[in-house]
């Protein structure tokens, strides 16, 4: 008789093999299975795979009945996705203390593939049969609505199950009678938050669309004092890159799959089953990629049919089959400012960057004050043969940091280390510094002129006027940056703008989005009040000067410090 362990070697080996049905991160999760298994029981390696464990979750899962859909009323039967990662997520132990080894996971799949029902089962075993007392488990989600459908799947398998009269329900919560286990929603909206709370599990519900970490650090660090916790995220992709799961945990999980990165993390389990680069997506065979059970059956191909017509049709809908049917991140926020993708193509190295922009034709350099308890960016933008390269340093008052890493729910400690951001002493933003990187900037590089946003600059421009430096005024309103707006965008667009992947700067274009009036003028603006666009907003002050050398532009537009009284 097969085992389990030799089924799930059997199916790793299918998956890796077959690059057409099978993405390139669902692969390497296989790979990643193998290569523990071969690692099993070592002095570096202190897990092994246990099948009763494994079997002991699938058997419960067994036990409950589709909801919903064609085989509503039938019992549950495992598909071999739903097999290969709940056995990864139960089986593998601690050698020594026979705790589990994933304390995290992320699976990452498109719509209508069972996502909602097997957090259902994870939610009602963890209350019940994983054998913690009090096992608290919470459900997170943005809006009520969304964690309640996480909630009512549960109730609904339980209610319906031989377990009926295990647990009971009130005031919204589903409680495991014999051990006082519970199951209850959170929700952001609500005002329920878990604050104080101790987790035993925490199911985070369509990460994409939470705005902040809020949720995930509440469940996360309420774990303490948990032997063995759960920390279970489930999603689609979605179209805020922005948002903390394509910004942070996408990036991490993929890390953590890749074999060829140095990331590891043994406690943390991730599948990924998404359309890649390249897959066309009217090539119905490559939807399995994303579609592990609902592209096994005809039904489901039937219903993916029909969402890639509305999505040829209705050209507005293509997003959601993008995200929600395929599983793509896709960065098409409403009124977003630039396709990040096409940012993201012209990345060089620092050295070559700098090479550059030491060599070039022009060069610019622009300010962004703002005000002095927030960012505040300078920016370089220069040119050679045709070709723009921009850099930005930006800046913040020290006793604001922790501040703003805890409402902008944004790891300015990373951009910090990167040498992205630099901290000055006191509440407010220390301008003498800001002028004195400006003073280095101006030595280091070819800098024509300081091209400043005038709002709280004024006696800056003052004191680089008495230096010898040539500091003017960008005017901040919207016929004045359409052109520069546009013209950057179409840069950026044509493969002419190159920069080193300063991530602090990538988040600010993904937080801007366009104003527009009624004679299809320009600028940005921020899509969230704490959306911080103080880097762009410089970079486009400089620009817009590289665009005024390059076409005839009414010289009234710019202002240099001289036609000031001040």
């Amino acid at each position: 008789m097969t085992t389990l362990r030799e089924m799930l070697i059997d199916y790793s080996n299918q998956v890796i093999s077959n690059e057409k049905h099978h993405c390139q991160k669902e692969r390497w999760a296989n790979q990643r299975f193998l290569r523990d298994l071969q690692r099993e029981n070592t002095d570096d390696f202190p897990y092994i795979f246990n099948e009763d464990k494994a079997l002991r979750f699938l058997n419960w899962m067994s036990k409950f009945k589709h909801s919903k859909g064609k085989l509503a009323g039938q019992y549950i039967n495992p598909a071999p996705i739903q097999i290969f990662i709940f056995s990864n997520l139960y089986g593998w132990i601690h050698k020594d203390t026979g705790y589990r080894r994933f304390k995290k996971s992320y699976w990452q799949v498109a719509r209508k593939n069972a996502k909602t029902q097997s957090m259902a089962c994870v939610g009602s075993y963890e209350a019940s049969a994983f054998g913690e007392a009090y096992s608290e488990v919470y459900i997170g989600a943005t809006k009520s609505d969304q964690a309640k459908l996480l909630w009512n799947e549960t109730n609904i398998q339980i209610s319906k199950s031989e377990f009926s009269d295990k647990f009971k329900v009130s005031y919204g919560k589903i409680t495991h009678i014999k051990s006082g286990g519970f199951i209850q929603a959170l929700s952001k909206d609500s005002g329920k938050t878990g604050d104080g709370f101790n987790p035993q599990a925490g199911l985070i519900d369509e990460y994409h669309a939470h705005k902040t970490t809020e949720l995930y650090d509440v469940i996360d660090s309420g774990m303490g004092a948990r032997t063995q916790p759960l920390l279970n995220i489930i999603t689609t992709a979605g179209f805020e890159l922005t948002n903390p799961c394509y910004a942070i945990e996408y990036q991490y999980v993929s890390k953590i799959l890749n074999p060829h990165d140095d990331i590891e993390n043994e406690e943390y389990f991730v599948m990924v089953n998404e359309l890649e680069a390249g897959d066309d997506i009217k090539d119905e065979e490559t939807w399995i990629k994303a579609n592990p059970i609902v592209a096994t059956h005809d039904i489901g191909m039937n219903y993916l049919r029909g969402q890639l017509k509305i999505a040829l049709d209705v050209p507005e809908k293509m997003r959601n089959f993008l995200t929600k049917n395929m599983n793509i991140w896709v960065d098409m926020p409403e009124n977003g400012y630039m396709d990040i993708t096409k940012w993201d193509k012209n990345s060089v190295d620092n050295e070559t960057l700098e090479k550059a922009i030491k060599t070039a034709d022009n060069c610019y350099l622009g300010v962004d004050l703002s005000m002095t308890t927030d960012l505040t960016s300078i920016s370089l933008v220069a040119e050679k043969d045709g070709k723009k390269y921009v850099k930005q340093l930006s800046f913040m008052p020290e006793e604001k940091y922790y501040e703003r890493m805890n409402t902008d729910k944004v790891p300015y400690d990373l951009y910090v280390k990167d040498s992205l951001l630099i901290l000055t002493e006191g509440a407010v933003v220390d301008y003498s510094v800001v002028e004195s990187y400006i003073l280095k900037w101006c030595e280091e590089y070819p800098v024509k002129m300081v091209c400043f946003d005038k709002y709280n600059a004024v006696g800056m421009m003052v004191s680089l006027s008495a230096k010898g430096i040539n500091a003017i005024e960008i005017p901040q309103t919207i016929i004045h940056l359409s052109l520069p707006t546009k013209e950057f965008r179409n840069e950026v667009y044509k493969g002419n703008v190159y920069h080193n992947g300063d991530k602090l700067l990538k988040r600010a274009i993904l937080n801007a989005k366009t104003r527009v009036d009624d004679q299809e003028n320009i600028m940005i603006s921020k899509r969230t009040s704490n959306g911080r666009i103080d880097p762009l907003a410089s970079v486009l002050n400089a620009f817009s000067r590289i665009l005024s050398d390059a076409q005839e532009v009414d010289a009234n537009l710019y202002y240099s410090s001289a036609d000031f009284s001040f």
